[in-house]
């Protein structure tokens, strides 16, 4: 083992250079330069596999990737991971040990993997009252992942743990239902003042960008971020 000479910031050219050397990375990069270090990563043409927030899904650098098939989710996907810490830090005992835990954690990698390949089971049928239509965006609402019709092939907003069994032979990620990345799909661009107003009020929750639909009582429903998918045509590949 050779200790680096630096502070060991991935930026360095100390850390470049031994970037360059390596064929695989995997590490914990900080979660506040995520995106910067999977630029990084990307630039020098590295496979890797890295932990980050599931969150991550919904930045706009990252999401390009993965729409992109650049990157994708690897085998631990949205767990609490535990880790063993110093008696001095906040955290929970078990067997005399002290333990943190960090929620929502995933894998990121480009590494083929074999679940990439694995089509996902479809079982429920589309029926109008069940899945409703956003407002003026011409997709379905997805509650669960499990909950993707067979018999459904227009485009769908699925939550973003839809990553995990993302199959793109099964599968086309259209884009993102947040900010300006679903605006750039057309969500939101055809409200007008009035209703923009209108629907703050109703949902504070509201942004544009942000697919949302009516329930049965009336009541303004602004699902988390949605990836916005649609089924292929078994014919198209």
């Amino acid at each position: 083992m050779t200790l680096l000479k630096g502070n060991g910031d991935f930026r360095s050219e100390e850390c470049i250079e031994l970037l360059k050397q390596s064929d695989i990375v995997v590490t914990n990069p900080p979660f506040s330069l995520f995106r910067e270090y999977i630029s990084q990563l990307i630039e020098y043409k590295k496979h890797f596999l890295i932990i980050g927030n599931i969150n991550a899904i919904t930045y706009k650098e990252i999401f390009q990737l993965i729409k992109n098939e650049e990157i994708w989710g690897g085998y631990i996907f949205n767990k609490t991971l535990e880790f063993e810490i110093p008696k001095s830090y906040k955290g929970e005992y078990k067997d005399g040990k002290k333990y943190g835990k960090v929620p929502s954690i995933t894998w990121f990698t480009n590494l083929e993997t074999s679940k990439r390949s694995k089509e996902l089971i479809l079982y429920k049928k589309y029926n109008e009252k069940e899945y409703p239509t956003y407002y003026k965006f011409d997709a379905i609402n997805i509650k669960k992942v499990a909950d993707i019709p067979y018999d459904y092939f227009g485009l769908m907003g699925v939550p973003i743990t839809f990553l995990d069994c993302y199959n793109p032979n099964q599968f086309q990620i259209i884009g993102l239902g947040a900010g300006d990345l679903g605006r750039s799909i057309g969500i939101g661009e055809n409200y007008s003042d009035l209703e923009l107003k209108q629907f703050k009020k109703m949902n504070p929750a509201f942004r544009r960008g942000i697919p949302f639909y009516f329930d049965e009582n009336e009541k303004l429903v602004v699902p988390y971020a949605r990836i916005i998918i649609k089924r292929r045509n078994i014919n198209e590949n």
